[in-house]
């Protein structure tokens, strides 16, 4: 089994993949192609997929039971001790923002001359 789910791709990529896969939902996929087609079909998308993102789901013999790969997300798959997990990459905005000043009763304290 084999499922491709789009965001935001050309409507090109969408009828090219609707030759081998089943569209069951606006940019969802499914079917049951053999490696070396779905291999095939997935470097397409990711060739024609633009500025879109792209996440490739598929059945296989591991663990798990499925394999993934994802195209242009900022969430990415990797391999913790024989198992596909997927980071998460940090918010910036909350890493890089300073920390506010003067919210504690010390600061208040110093800030009054109490």
């Amino acid at each position: 089994m084999t499922v491709i789910i789009l965001t935001n791709c050309p409507a090109g990529l969408r009828g090219h993949l609707t030759r081998w896969l089943l569209q069951i939902s606006p940019g969802v996929f499914i079917g049951k192609p053999s490696a070396r087609v779905r291999q095939v079909l997935w470097e397409e998308v990711q060739q024609y997929a633009g500025n879109g993102r792209a996440l490739l789901v598929y059945t296989t013999n591991n663990e798990q039971g499925f394999g993934f790969e994802t195209f242009e997300h900022k969430w990415r798959p990797v391999d913790h001790e024989g198992m596909t997990l997927i980071q998460r990459p940090k918010d910036q905005e909350k890493a890089m923002a300073p920390a506010k000043k003067g919210w504690s009763k010390a600061s208040k304290r110093r800030r009054f001359g109490r």
